[in-house]
């Protein structure tokens, strides 16, 4: 059933087709296309919530790196547990976006604060580098979502294997640079954060990676609906849909401070 795949590891063939297997579903507790989007909102205004709370801790208080790790290393094993507990997604989804705001909105301010600075600071004034990241975000969604719908992008067999196999190659090489700063102090590529030529151009291919991942997404979902998976999978679905939007969000951020800092 290869109709599944998305290039986000949440939302793979095997989740849904398991579901589908496991569960004698009828029409009113099948998954739809309506109420994932629903629970999407819900999730959406969580993590909306706490990011404006984390931020707001930020700005006042300058000490945000407890909330950065409660979110990330928090929201990280909730996800994991989420993916082997789909059927608990009504709780662990929303506990998912309420922790991934608490990063969202602490790393936001510290790139807004980064910039605004030399501008004399919060006091002097903001940036708009989270303002445009978010923007754009949105713009991004809106349009790959289009792209999708009137069928000018196809979610082929093809184009899902690309797709799959890039988006695992940068999730391993982000996660091998993890693992070297930490456990070898060791220097990170420079493109990584440098608004090199290279560095801008690493974080454009990325950012379309992840723009592409929504059209696996929403492929998926439309599949799993169709296919009768069970309620449930409504959240789990909804909750792999935040995960790319925040990557893609993170990674539109990374590419504004790349451009400003050449400026």
């Amino acid at each position: 059933m290869d109709l599944f795949k998305s290039g986000n590891p949440t939302l793979s063939e095997k989740r849904f087709k398991d579901t589908v297997l496991e569960d004698v579903v009828t029409h009113e507790n099948a998954m739809t296309v309506k109420g994932t989007m629903n629970k999407f909102g819900i999730l959406f205004l969580l993590t909306m919530a706490t990011a404006f709370y984390s931020w707001t801790e930020a700005v006042n208080n300058g000490n945000s790196w407890n909330l950065v790790l409660i979110g990330a290393f928090g929201g990280l094993g909730v996800a994991i547990l989420l993916s082997f507990k789909k059927e608990w997604g009504q709780y662990l989804a929303p506990l998912y976006a309420l922790l991934e705001g608490l990063f969202l909105g602490a790393v936001s301010a510290y790139f807004e604060y980064r910039f605004a600075s030399r501008q004399g600071g919060y006091a002097g004034g903001y940036s708009g580098i989270v303002f445009q990241a978010v923007g754009l975000t949105f713009s991004v969604v809106i349009a790959m979502y289009l792209l999708y719908k009137f069928n000018v992008i196809r979610a082929t067999q093809k184009l899902k294997t690309i797709i799959i196999i890039a988006t695992a190659g940068i999730g391993i090489f982000y996660l091998v640079c993890w693992i070297m700063s930490i456990g070898f102090d060791a220097i990170l590529p420079s493109f990584l954060f440098q608004g090199s030529l290279l560095g801008i151009g690493f974080s454009v291919f990325v950012v379309a990676l992840a723009a592409l991942n929504l059209i696996l997404d929403f492929d998926m979902i439309e599949s799993g609906a169709a296919s009768g998976a069970p309620k449930y999978m409504e959240w789990y679905g909804a909750f792999g849909l935040l995960v790319t939007i925040v990557w893609l969000y993170l990674e539109i951020l990374r590419l504004l401070s790349k451009l400003n800092s050449r400026s």
